[in-house]
Protein backbone atom coordinates (compact mmCIF):
# COMPACT_ATOMS: atom_id res chain seq x y z
CA UNK A 1 0.00 0.00 0.00
CA UNK A 2 2.86 2.08 0.39
CA UNK A 3 4.24 1.71 -3.08
CA UNK A 4 0.99 2.29 -4.33
CA UNK A 5 0.46 5.68 -2.26
CA UNK A 6 3.38 6.68 -3.36
CA UNK A 7 3.02 5.69 -7.13
CA UNK A 8 -0.54 8.16 -7.16
CA UNK A 9 0.70 11.17 -5.03
CA UNK A 10 3.27 11.03 -7.60
CA UNK A 11 0.67 10.98 -10.17
CA UNK A 12 -1.84 13.71 -8.74
CA UNK A 13 1.12 16.09 -8.26
CA UNK A 14 2.16 15.86 -12.23
CA UNK A 15 -1.77 16.68 -12.85
CA UNK A 16 -0.54 20.20 -10.11
CA UNK A 17 2.48 20.81 -11.82
CA UNK A 18 1.40 20.08 -15.56
CA UNK A 19 -0.77 23.33 -14.62
CA UNK A 20 0.86 25.25 -12.24
CA UNK A 21 1.40 28.40 -13.83
CA UNK A 22 -1.29 28.61 -16.00
CA UNK A 23 -4.97 30.64 -15.73
CA UNK A 24 -7.35 28.78 -13.57
CA UNK A 25 -10.82 29.00 -12.24
CA UNK A 26 -10.51 29.92 -8.78
CA UNK A 27 -13.46 29.78 -6.21
CA UNK A 28 -13.97 30.43 -2.83
CA UNK A 29 -15.29 28.21 0.13
CA UNK A 30 -14.65 30.67 2.46
CA UNK A 31 -13.36 34.49 2.62
CA UNK A 32 -9.75 33.40 2.60
CA UNK A 33 -10.40 29.62 1.70
CA UNK A 34 -10.28 28.91 -2.06
CA UNK A 35 -10.47 25.65 -4.31
CA UNK A 36 -9.17 25.29 -8.04
CA UNK A 37 -9.87 23.38 -10.90
CA UNK A 38 -6.38 21.64 -9.95
CA UNK A 39 -7.74 20.55 -6.12
CA UNK A 40 -10.42 18.88 -8.19
CA UNK A 41 -8.34 17.16 -10.65
CA UNK A 42 -5.84 15.79 -8.40
CA UNK A 43 -8.74 14.47 -6.13
CA UNK A 44 -10.77 13.17 -8.43
CA UNK A 45 -7.24 11.37 -9.56
CA UNK A 46 -6.83 9.86 -6.32
CA UNK A 47 -10.28 8.95 -5.54
CA UNK A 48 -10.59 6.86 -8.90
CA UNK A 49 -7.44 5.06 -7.57
CA UNK A 50 -8.18 4.42 -4.39
CA UNK A 51 -11.37 2.93 -5.10
CA UNK A 52 -10.20 0.78 -8.36
CA UNK A 53 -7.48 -0.78 -6.26
CA UNK A 54 -9.38 -0.58 -2.67
CA UNK A 55 -12.60 -0.99 -3.00
CA UNK A 56 -13.53 -1.53 0.83
CA UNK A 57 -11.51 1.59 1.74
CA UNK A 58 -13.31 4.70 3.14
CA UNK A 59 -11.82 7.84 2.11
CA UNK A 60 -11.89 11.29 3.68
CA UNK A 61 -10.62 14.00 1.05
CA UNK A 62 -10.61 17.64 1.41
CA UNK A 63 -12.73 18.79 -1.41
CA UNK A 64 -15.40 15.61 -1.49
CA UNK A 65 -15.93 14.70 2.04
CA UNK A 66 -16.49 10.93 3.28
CA UNK A 67 -16.43 8.37 0.21
CA UNK A 68 -17.73 5.42 1.33
CA UNK A 69 -16.49 2.06 0.15
CA UNK A 70 -17.42 1.12 -3.58
CA UNK A 71 -20.77 -0.24 -4.42
CA UNK A 72 -21.86 0.57 -0.90
CA UNK A 73 -20.18 -2.67 0.86
CA UNK A 74 -18.98 -3.33 3.97
CA UNK A 75 -15.39 -1.49 4.93
CA UNK A 76 -12.76 -3.09 6.41
CA UNK A 77 -11.43 -0.65 8.29
CA UNK A 78 -9.15 0.94 6.16
CA UNK A 79 -9.67 4.91 5.86
CA UNK A 80 -7.55 6.71 3.36
CA UNK A 81 -7.07 10.67 4.59
CA UNK A 82 -5.97 12.79 1.69
CA UNK A 83 -5.45 16.35 0.67
CA UNK A 84 -4.90 16.71 -3.13
CA UNK A 85 -3.21 20.25 -2.98
CA UNK A 86 -2.22 21.66 0.22
CA UNK A 87 -1.34 24.58 0.08
CA UNK A 88 -3.87 25.60 -2.56
CA UNK A 89 -3.41 29.62 -1.96
CA UNK A 90 -0.18 29.76 -2.33
CA UNK A 91 -0.47 27.27 -5.73
CA UNK A 92 -3.59 30.24 -6.94
CA UNK A 93 -0.73 32.83 -6.71
CA UNK A 94 1.94 31.27 -8.97
CA UNK A 95 4.30 30.47 -5.24
CA UNK A 96 5.57 27.19 -5.77
CA UNK A 97 5.43 25.76 -2.39
CA UNK A 98 2.33 23.15 -2.16
CA UNK A 99 1.93 19.26 -1.52
CA UNK A 100 -0.26 16.14 -1.99
CA UNK A 101 -0.77 14.85 0.91
CA UNK A 102 -1.69 10.55 1.84
CA UNK A 103 -2.26 9.08 5.15
CA UNK A 104 -4.05 5.77 5.15
CA UNK A 105 -5.37 4.58 9.12
CA UNK A 106 -6.88 1.82 10.25
CA UNK A 107 -9.46 1.71 13.73
CA UNK A 108 -7.78 5.18 14.29
CA UNK A 109 -3.94 4.64 14.19
CA UNK A 110 -1.94 6.33 11.02
CA UNK A 111 -0.33 3.65 9.10
CA UNK A 112 1.51 4.99 6.41
CA UNK A 113 1.91 8.49 5.10
CA UNK A 114 2.86 9.98 1.77
CA UNK A 115 3.50 13.90 1.16
CA UNK A 116 4.54 14.92 -2.35
CA UNK A 117 6.58 18.15 -3.43
CA UNK A 118 6.02 17.26 -7.14
CA UNK A 119 8.20 21.41 -7.51
CA UNK A 120 11.14 19.71 -6.33
CA UNK A 121 10.26 16.11 -7.02
CA UNK A 122 10.17 15.15 -2.95
CA UNK A 123 8.75 12.49 -1.51
CA UNK A 124 8.22 11.75 2.24
CA UNK A 125 7.02 8.55 3.34
CA UNK A 126 6.38 6.65 6.66
CA UNK A 127 5.22 3.06 7.43
CA UNK A 128 4.71 2.10 11.07
CA UNK A 129 7.39 0.72 13.10
CA UNK A 130 9.74 1.27 9.60
CA UNK A 131 10.74 4.86 9.95
CA UNK A 132 10.68 7.38 7.65
CA UNK A 133 12.40 8.45 4.24
CA UNK A 134 13.20 11.10 1.66
CA UNK A 135 13.13 9.72 -1.87
CA UNK A 136 14.02 6.35 -0.40
CA UNK A 137 16.61 7.49 2.04
CA UNK A 138 15.89 7.74 5.77
CA UNK A 139 15.47 10.35 7.62
CA UNK A 140 15.81 11.78 11.30
CA UNK A 141 14.68 15.42 13.01
CA UNK A 142 17.47 17.77 13.82
CA UNK A 143 19.41 17.78 16.54
CA UNK A 144 19.01 21.54 17.89
CA UNK A 145 19.17 21.36 21.59
CA UNK A 146 17.45 24.40 22.50
CA UNK A 147 14.66 27.07 20.96
CA UNK A 148 17.36 29.86 21.04
CA UNK A 149 18.80 27.94 18.19
CA UNK A 150 15.88 26.74 16.60
CA UNK A 151 14.10 27.21 12.93
CA UNK A 152 10.40 27.31 13.42
CA UNK A 153 7.12 27.19 11.20
CA UNK A 154 3.74 28.02 11.52
CA UNK A 155 0.55 28.73 9.48
CA UNK A 156 -2.23 31.09 9.69
CA UNK A 157 -5.50 30.00 10.28
CA UNK A 158 -8.17 30.63 7.91
CA UNK A 159 -10.20 32.44 11.21
CA UNK A 160 -6.86 33.89 12.01
CA UNK A 161 -8.34 37.46 11.78
CA UNK A 162 -10.68 36.24 14.91
CA UNK A 163 -7.68 34.40 17.45
CA UNK A 164 -6.16 37.01 19.19
CA UNK A 165 -4.10 34.37 20.69
CA UNK A 166 -2.68 33.45 17.50
CA UNK A 167 -0.62 36.54 17.02
CA UNK A 168 0.57 36.70 20.66
CA UNK A 169 1.92 32.93 20.30
CA UNK A 170 3.25 34.27 16.84
CA UNK A 171 5.37 37.16 18.84
CA UNK A 172 6.33 35.22 21.87
CA UNK A 173 8.09 32.96 19.21
CA UNK A 174 9.79 35.61 17.22
CA UNK A 175 11.59 37.06 20.21
CA UNK A 176 12.15 33.42 21.64
CA UNK A 177 13.53 31.03 18.56
CA UNK A 178 16.11 31.43 16.05
CA UNK A 179 13.61 32.16 12.93
CA UNK A 180 10.16 31.75 12.55
CA UNK A 181 8.65 31.14 8.99
CA UNK A 182 5.21 30.71 7.18
CA UNK A 183 5.33 28.74 3.97
CA UNK A 184 1.40 27.89 3.70
CA UNK A 185 1.45 24.32 3.09
CA UNK A 186 1.29 22.49 6.37
CA UNK A 187 1.68 19.12 5.37
CA UNK A 188 4.79 20.01 3.74
CA UNK A 189 5.81 21.97 7.08
CA UNK A 190 5.33 18.63 9.17
CA UNK A 191 7.23 17.10 6.33
CA UNK A 192 10.76 19.45 6.65
CA UNK A 193 10.22 18.91 10.26
CA UNK A 194 10.48 15.04 9.73
CA UNK A 195 13.56 15.98 7.53
CA UNK A 196 15.23 18.49 9.86
CA UNK A 197 15.17 21.37 7.94
CA UNK A 198 12.24 23.11 10.44
CA UNK A 199 13.18 22.31 14.44
CA UNK A 200 9.64 22.62 15.56
CA UNK A 201 5.85 23.55 14.12
CA UNK A 202 2.98 25.03 15.89
CA UNK A 203 -0.53 25.70 14.22
CA UNK A 204 -4.40 26.02 14.84
CA UNK A 205 -7.16 25.28 13.26
CA UNK A 206 -6.16 22.62 10.69
CA UNK A 207 -8.02 19.97 9.46
CA UNK A 208 -7.82 15.78 9.49
CA UNK A 209 -5.92 15.81 5.91
CA UNK A 210 -3.54 18.61 6.35
CA UNK A 211 -1.54 16.89 9.56
CA UNK A 212 -2.73 12.95 8.86
CA UNK A 213 0.19 12.00 6.58
CA UNK A 214 2.57 14.53 8.76
CA UNK A 215 1.96 13.51 12.07
CA UNK A 216 3.04 9.76 11.04
CA UNK A 217 6.12 10.82 9.34
CA UNK A 218 7.36 13.11 12.24
CA UNK A 219 6.84 10.41 15.15
CA UNK A 220 8.45 7.88 12.30
CA UNK A 221 11.45 10.41 11.81
CA UNK A 222 11.90 10.17 16.19
CA UNK A 223 10.07 13.36 16.60
CA UNK A 224 7.77 14.17 18.86
CA UNK A 225 3.76 15.49 18.04
CA UNK A 226 1.26 16.74 21.37
CA UNK A 227 -0.92 18.95 21.54
CA UNK A 228 -0.17 22.75 23.03
CA UNK A 229 -0.75 20.84 26.91
CA UNK A 230 1.72 17.85 25.79
CA UNK A 231 -1.32 15.47 25.58
CA UNK A 232 -1.71 13.28 23.05
CA UNK A 233 -2.61 14.67 19.02
CA UNK A 234 -5.71 14.30 17.57
CA UNK A 235 -6.08 14.70 13.53
CA UNK A 236 -9.28 16.02 14.34
CA UNK A 237 -8.77 17.94 17.25
CA UNK A 238 -6.33 20.70 16.63
CA UNK A 239 -3.99 22.71 17.56
CA UNK A 240 -0.63 20.80 17.06
CA UNK A 241 3.05 20.63 18.04
CA UNK A 242 5.66 19.58 16.81
CA UNK A 243 8.97 19.32 17.45
CA UNK A 244 12.88 17.65 16.81
CA UNK A 245 11.61 16.28 20.80
CA UNK A 246 14.24 18.45 22.07
CA UNK A 247 12.84 22.12 21.96
CA UNK A 248 8.95 20.04 22.40
CA UNK A 249 9.22 21.76 26.26
CA UNK A 250 9.97 25.14 25.58
CA UNK A 251 8.00 25.37 23.08
CA UNK A 252 5.21 24.46 25.32
CA UNK A 253 6.00 27.02 27.81
CA UNK A 254 6.03 29.86 25.06
CA UNK A 255 3.10 28.73 24.28
CA UNK A 256 1.53 28.65 27.81
CA UNK A 257 2.60 32.57 27.59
Amino acid sequence: MLNFAIQTARDAGRILAERFGRSLRISNKSELDLVTESDLASEGLIIDRIKTHYPRHTILAEESGTNPPESGGAHDGWRWIIDPLDGTTNYAHGYPCFCVSMGLEREGRMELGVIYDPMRDEVFTAERGEGAALNGKRIKVSPTPNLASALLCTGFPYDVRERGEFARHFSNFIMNAQGVRRDGAAALDLAYVAAGRFDGFWEEGLKPWDVAAGVLIIEEAGGRVSDYHAGPVSIFKPPILASNGLIHEEMMRVLAL
